[in-house]
């Protein structure tokens, strides 16, 4: 059982004897949010969805990070913590949120950059992510808790295989990403695009972020170009196929957790679908004639 909202706000001595007005916010897909004004000063509350570990969230690890990545200025401040029901009260951040509509307009993919810049070289995360061993967690959990899949996944365990290897032939240093920025996960407060959400943080190949964050955006092959231009500052084979193959990997695991959250999650969304869909397109790639060319371009020399 998740702890309600009352329980929550009862729970914050400073809120006490306060004019306190809540009000739920849509668009989770895996925690219940709430937009909660204490005296007019608006508060984002994010109560978490029932059995989260098996999504392989771990909430100490999110809070550590969530603290860093606003210390890198990016990221919203944590105002209150209660570790006793794993729930964060964050500073709501006053701004626009994001779609893939709006992201592709011109520049954005520079200033989608310049965030994802400071988050890297904000501090050090808790733990690190790695979507490989994260993909072998989920298989486990499906075959545990008899999870429908889409087809031919453990046949395609050996292409994935050979992503892994072709990418740790010239290894970046790890950074502290988010790995999971969809377009609702950026917000502009007019200045930045703020990041939220740090439930999959954890150090990681800065490729993994820029990959995934292309693939949650849908960009096509320019915008893939000019994210890495702006990142990086010139675009290369090499990191454009570590970009690319990292895409591939965005949609494996992802689609893994779409299909188990089908199973588990109470909140009305069609997970199945997207976790077919995400799928879909891994294999697309997979099969695609540009997937020799990325892992041999992805080992030559940066």
């Amino acid at each position: 059982m998740t702890v309600s909202i009352e329980t929550v706000v009862a729970s914050i001595p400073a809120w006490q004897g306060k004019r306190v007005e809540v009000k739920p916010l849509s668009g989770g897909l895996t925690n219940t949010n709430y937009r909660v004004e204490v005296e007019g000063i608006p508060h984002f509350v994010r109560v978490p969805g029932a059995k989260t570990d098996l999504l392989a969230i771990d909430r100490r690890n999110e809070y550590y990070n969530s603290k860093a990545a606003a210390d890198a200025g990016v990221g919203p401040r944590v105002l209150y913590h209660l570790p006793e029901y794993d729930v964060m009260v964050l500073e709501f951040i006053q701004g626009e949120t994001m779609s893939n509509q709006k992201l592709q307009a011109p520049g954005m993919p520079a200033r989608i950059a310049a965030s994802i810049k400071m988050l890297h070289a904000g501090p050090r995360f808790l733990t690190d992510f790695n979507m490989f061993r994260l993909t072998e967690f989920y298989l486990k959990i499906c075959d545990e808790y008899q999870v429908v899949i889409p087809p031919r996944y453990p046949e395609r365990m050996p292409a994935v295989a050979a992503i892994e290897k072709a990418l740790l032939v010239n290894p970046l240093p790890s950074v502290p990403c988010n790995n999971d920025l969809l377009a609702e996960n950026y917000i502009d407060d007019g200045v930045i695009l703020r990041l939220i959400d740090f439930e999959y943080s954890g150090n990681n190949d800065p490729c993994f972020e820029l990959g995934n964050t292309c693939q949650e955006l849908g960009y096509d092959e320019a915008r893939i170009q000019e994210l890495c231009a702006a990142y990086f500052g010139a675009v290369s084979a090499a990191m454009i196929a570590r970009m690319k193959l990292n895409m591939i990997m965005s949609d494996v695991g992802w689609g893994l957790w779409a299909a188990i959250q089908a199973k588990i999650s109470k909140i009305e969304y069609d997970f199945w679908g997207w976790a077919t869909e995400r799928w879909g397109r891994a294999e697309a790639k997979l099969d695609s004639a540009g997937f020799p060319r990325w892992l041999e371009e992805v080992q030559q020399p940066q």
